[in-house]
């Protein structure tokens, strides 16, 4: 065989060597994962309502509203057979006298609710419509429930409070509450705007 041959020979071996070394790493090289598929997602959640999840306040957390911050002084947890809620009390040092509270509910949309102290004087719960400084607010719902009561709320640790809510317009409402047969107390509500209000979260979280 001649010396060319023989150069030509080596260069192919060479060749199927490159080739086959090659395919050896390619098979051994890992495979890309596929891309996950998007995980369905509640346009609706938390999340997109607040800065943080009302569902979980408690005690010591502070809640910033319309530029103001308040600190959760306690909360009181109800339930009424399988449904439960919760509402919040807040440090109200900016508004004199009157007590300001958050209630979180989900049926089946999460709703927060900014509650105000009313004084009602000798209002009682008993008509369908009720006309408070010139809004009608119609019954809603009427029941009573059964409520534990954590850190600063004004209440025993458990209890029984029956209530009484009416709806108006635009997101407003009205509350009746009567803890262990006592005097009827009231709030005035407002529904929290989408990013209106911003969670943050106290010691302990």
């Amino acid at each position: 065989m001649s010396g060319a041959a023989i150069v030509i020979l080596l260069v192919l071996i060479l060749i199927a060597l490159i080739v086959l070394i090659a395919v050896l790493l390619r098979r051994r090289a890992p495979r890309a994962a596929a891309p996950a598929a998007p995980v369905p997602r509640d346009p609706f959640a938390p999340g997109d309502q607040v800065a943080g999840d009302p569902r979980t306040l408690k005690a010591g957390d502070m809640v910033e509203y319309l530029g103001v911050r308040y600190f959760v002084r306690g909360s009181v947890r109800l339930r009424e057979g399988g449904y439960t809620w919760s509402e919040h009390l807040l440090d109200a040092d900016t508004i004199e006298g009157t007590k300001v509270w958050i209630s979180v509910e989900e049926d089946p949309d999460l709703e927060v609710v900014w509650w105000t102290e009313y004084d009602i004087g000798d209002l009682t719960p008993t008509e369908r419509t009720i006309t408070v400084e010139g809004v009608e607010y119609r019954r809603d719902e009427h029941g009573t429930a059964d409520y534990t009561s954590e850190g600063t709320t004004g209440l025993g640790v458990q209890g029984r409070v029956e209530y009484v809510d009416y709806e108006g317009p635009r997101g407003k409402y009205l509350s009746f509450e009567q803890y262990g047969g006592g005097r009827w107390e009231a709030g005035l509500g407002e529904r929290v705007p989408t990013g209106a209000m911003t969670i943050y979260p106290g010691g302990g979280a």
